[in-house]
């Protein structure tokens, strides 16, 4: 190992500022990590854009992190995960982790009766790629997909609870008991904010991608020789390619603490 390597940050992108709540999770179980975040935030929404062109955006964002020394990538989007993840994993020599297979893993894990929901973005469902995850782990599994496309706007707005978000939770979840499954799969990164009116409204278990995915960076970095847990006190900086200021008041209500280092910056040039 190179000398200084556990000092080396960890590095987190996502199209925008739903991959917070990833971090959220890293800060809770890895208090001591340095921590890049990369929003995306000139190109959102990821889900409207080709293969091809996530594809592009995924690598430009892993340069850019990987360019200012990072020991580990997270893929904290659920597009880029499902699109560009082994792309990414062939070129770059660290490792990389995405939201989709630590989510997908720990449902077949729960899951008793191998009947999983997964709720997450038309594009996300649409794609297949939580159902592929999860029979890897369990090629008997039964998977059904629901899109919520209203939940990412509401959440944005500041919607986390209140008559409206729960109707409309309501409405898009009535067919997850429905199907038969006992366990349910936040396809997400934004829905986390909701976590609480979607458990009473199934009323099964919850798979929660960000910390799922927070369990699989500390279980890396562990088994790997690379935490860092003497140091007195992490940094955390962000970087976003439009508009911080609409990404700070969005995103500390998704962090639950304030973004003070913040730099805009340009991709793709």
């Amino acid at each position: 190992m190179l000398k200084g390597f556990k000092e080396r940050p960890i590095g987190i992108f996502d199209s925008g500022v739903g991959g917070l709540t990833v971090m959220k999770e890293i800060i809770c179980q890895l208090p001591k990590e340095n921590i890049l975040y990369l929003g995306d935030t000139a190109r959102v929404p990821y889900g409207t854009r080709s293969p091809e062109t996530v594809l592009r955006y995924s690598h430009e964002n892993a340069r850019f992190l990987i360019a200012r020394g990072i020991k580990i990538l997270v893929v904290a989007c659920n597009t880029s995960s499902s699109v560009a993840l082994s792309s990414l994993r062939e070129k770059y020599p660290l490792p990389i982790i995405g939201v989709v297979e630590p989510g997908a893993r720990a449902a077949v894990q729960m899951s008793r009766q191998k009947k999983i929901a997964v709720i997450g973005t038309e594009t996300t469902i649409k794609s297949g790629s939580y159902e592929k995850a999860i029979k890897y782990f369990e090629v008997s599994a039964e998977v059904s997909g629901v899109s919520c496309p209203l939940f990412v706007p509401l959440i944005e707005e500041g919607w986390h609870e209140g008559d409206v978000v729960t109707l409309t939770a309501k409405k898009y979840l009535s067919s997850v008991t429905d199907n038969g499954a006992d366990t349910l799969v936040l396809g997400c990164t934004h829905y986390p904010m909701i976590k609480n009116i979607i458990e009473d409204i199934v009323g099964i278990n919850l798979i929660d991608s960000a910390v799922e995915t927070a369990k699989e960076v500390k279980q890396i970095l562990t088994e790997q020789d690379m935490l860092c847990e003497d140091r007195v006190e992490a940094f955390r900086e962000f970087f976003v390619t439009d508009f911080p200021e609409k990404f700070i008041k969005i995103g500390e209500r998704f962090l639950e603490h304030r973004i003070e280092n913040i730099s805009n910056i340009q991709l793709g040039n």
